[in-house]
């Protein structure tokens, strides 16, 4: 569901406003960390009602579910926006335990209720979609745990997460308006940092990554030579690579973002 991200960023952007900003503050720094944890989670869900019913038709219809289906060759992408929801539900749990630390939980209560706060967050989309048009699919909800699952393995265990990332790949199409929404030039990876395992930091091997990712194609115009990739690639370690250069917070982006042209791969067409 393309909506989800464009609704992870307008998220994200309205709780990083209301906490860094003194301007938009409304006494919120002189709350406790339980407090603003309430507020955000409660804002959210208003946000997400507001913005349904304004934009989704929430409360058009009855409630009701839907079956999209997984990764098959029949769906509306190919499976491309179910790896899109556990990627934005992951990322959206990164970012609030990132905030929660912040204001006070420790590390293991900041990874927990980053993970919850995300799955509840995007649950509640999710149930607020039963109302619309869309209806309740029990895949984005299961894909949406699993991103979450991610979220806080990755949070909690800083040893895993120097090891593997999960990643949004996308190479701009010019011609387009909406990113979000162009399946046809975006992949999902993971991504094996060699880098990560003590054995190989400081050889050349610690500036490469092993990648294992998916596509689809051809699925926007339904076409009849539609394409399922799966690949394998050797990719190049950005984020160390400008660690290294001393660039320490720009780097934070590559554990997300996949940059393209920056690895060889071997693809395969699941519908051959």
């Amino acid at each position: 569901m393309p909506r989800l991200l464009k609704l992870l960023i307008g998220l994200l952007l309205c709780v990083l406003s209301i906490s860094q900003s003194q301007a938009l503050d409304f006494g919120f720094s002189e709350l406790d960390k339980h407090e603003k944890l309430l507020v955000v989670n409660a804002g959210s869900v208003a946000f997400i009602t507001a913005w349904g019913i304004a934009k989704w038709d929430y409360g058009q219809r009855s409630p009701h579910m839907q079956s999209e289906g997984w990764l098959g060759n029949d769906t509306k992408e190919g499976g491309a926006d179910k790896l899109g929801h556990l990627w934005s539900t992951y990322v959206f749990g990164e970012s609030l335990s990132n905030l929660y630390e912040g204001w006070g939980y420790n590390h293991d209560q900041a990874a927990s209720y980053g993970a919850l706060s995300s799955f509840a967050i995007m649950g509640f989309m999710e149930v607020g979609d039963s109302f619309s048009n869309y209806g309740f699919a029990y895949e984005d909800l299961i894909t949406n745990a699993l991103g979450s699952v991610a979220g806080y393995l990755m949070y909690k265990y800083p040893d895993f997460a120097r090891k593997v990332d999960l990643r949004w790949e996308y190479a701009p199409a010019f011609d387009r308006t909406d990113f979000f929404t162009d399946y046809e030039h975006t992949k999902y990876l993971v991504a094996l940092q060699l880098g990560g395992f003590d054995r190989l930091e400081g050889t050349p091997l610690e500036y490469l990554e092993l990648q294992l990712g998916y596509y689809s194609r051809g699925f926007e115009t339904q076409r009849a030579d539609r394409e399922r990739n799966l690949y394998i690639g050797v990719g190049l370690d950005l984020s160390r690579l400008f660690r290294k250069a001393g660039c320490e917070k720009f780097c934070k982006v590559f554990h997300y973002y996949q940059p393209p042209y920056t690895y060889v791969a071997h693809d395969s067409n699941l519908n051959d």
